[in-house]
């Protein structure tokens, strides 16, 4: 058995694409048109505006470059699509679920196929499930995987919302006896657009099914060179970002059964990429500092912003030890306290990395063309645009 690196962030990538959801928007003058409306459901509204992206990842022993890609791009990706919105401003909230296919270590009665995450907007857990991949040889087969996800994942009913699933492999796309045109004609029925990535050769891949298994939903098909090296530009900013993400992370307040875990996650993760590179672990801390990063079941200072979050309905040995003993107005005080600190250093992060992210640009000579980043970047973009969605 050939175990290779742990599989580093597909889905992150995808992670990205989360940015995407429906954007319609509403007429304001046309009397017939509103009334008209008046009888349909209601379009999303900002606390509904929910991306579904699932990641379906082949884990087989001929994905070792897939995933080291997937690993370095990852937090490209996020960072790209935590700026997008739509044509009315608001900002859509991301659910991200992972799959692994193709690899002997999973049963064969189900297909070789695992579900590795359900739906989750936790960027943490979801790095942590993709580096928790390994692979190794086996079957794969996409038109199953694709029908256990439509099956087993609560898709969003509300046809306004973006779904969309990201399915990555290099066997026939019509290997195994279930037909992938069954799943194809069940994702159209749930509004599921499937967007296909091919490992190799673009006109193989289409000889092999992976271009139409993506054109049946209206979907994109890619192919890229998954062997091909990564290459990232050190840049005289890359110190400073880490060393704010470790003031960063100084200013979250754990609480309640998840509170010490999850600070212990946190502290993983940022680990986990600096192992690939120093200039993962920027991207990464650069993410940290956007919207996506939400930690509200676990840190007081993202709770305490939603509306519903109470102070005062938290067990006081479910705080951290440094507001034990404290009363409401205190703990209110030192949260104040915290999300300012937060605020100043996510702020400061954001200028040094558009300074560094000039230093790239005058200095990268690398192509991009071929690579997961590039690929999944241009099909959501294209996909976003029929969205009315734009980029700041």
């Amino acid at each position: 058995m050939k175990i290779i690196k742990q599989f580093g962030t597909l889905a992150i990538a995808l992670l990205t694409l989360s940015t995407l959801f429906a954007c319609n928007l509403e007429n304001k003058k046309n009397p017939k048109i509103l009334l008209a409306q008046a009888t349909e459901s209601p379009k999303p509204t900002k606390d509904n505006n929910t991306v579904q992206i699932a990641l379906l990842l082949d884990t087989s022993n001929s994905m070792d470059g897939l995933i080291n890609q997937a690993k370095s791009q990852l937090w490209d990706i996020v960072n790209e699509f935590s700026l997008a919105k739509c044509g009315n401003e608001t900002r859509p909230k991301l659910q991200i679920a992972l799959y692994q296919y193709g690899n002997d270590n999973l049963s064969a009665n189900e297909g070789y196929i695992q579900q590795v995450l359900g739906f989750s907007s936790d960027l943490d857990e979801i790095s942590e499930k993709l580096f928790s991949l390994t692979t190794n040889g086996g079957e794969e087969y996409c038109g199953k995987v694709l029908q256990t996800s439509l099956q087993q994942l609560p898709w969003n009913k509300d046809p306004d919302l973006l779904r969309m699933i990201f399915i990555a492999g290099n066997e026939p796309f019509d290997q195994g006896r279930y037909n992938y045109k069954t799943a194809l004609t069940n994702a159209n029925e749930k509004n599921v657009v499937v967007n296909t990535i091919f490992c190799g050769n673009y006109e193989q891949g289409i000889n092999t099914y992976w271009k139409n298994g993506a054109t049946l939903t209206g979907g994109e098909y890619m192919a890229i060179d998954h062997n091909k090296e990564v290459v990232h530009v050190k840049t005289p900013y890359d110190e400073i970002i880490i060393k704010l993400n470790s003031q960063l992370n100084k200013t979250y307040i754990s609480y309640g059964s998840l509170g010490k875990q999850k600070i212990i996650a946190q502290e993983v993760q940022d680990k986990n990429a600096l192992s690939l590179q120093e200039a993962v672990a920027v991207k990464r801390a650069v993410s940290k500092s956007s919207r996506l990063y939400n930690n509200k079941n676990w840190d007081l200072v993202d709770a305490y912003e939603d509306e519903d979050f109470e102070i005062s309905e938290i067990e006081i040995d479910e705080l951290p030890e440094e507001l034990q003993g404290k009363n409401e107005e205190e703990i209110k005080s030192y949260i104040a306290l915290k999300k300012n600190e937060r605020e100043k250093i996510q702020k400061e992060i954001k200028e040094v990395n558009a300074k560094r992210l000039a230093f790239i640009s005058n200095n990268e000579k690398s192509n991009k063309s071929g690579e997961l980043e590039n690929a999944m970047i241009q099909a959501i973009k294209k996909q976003a645009t029929a969205k009315n969605y734009s980029w700041e």
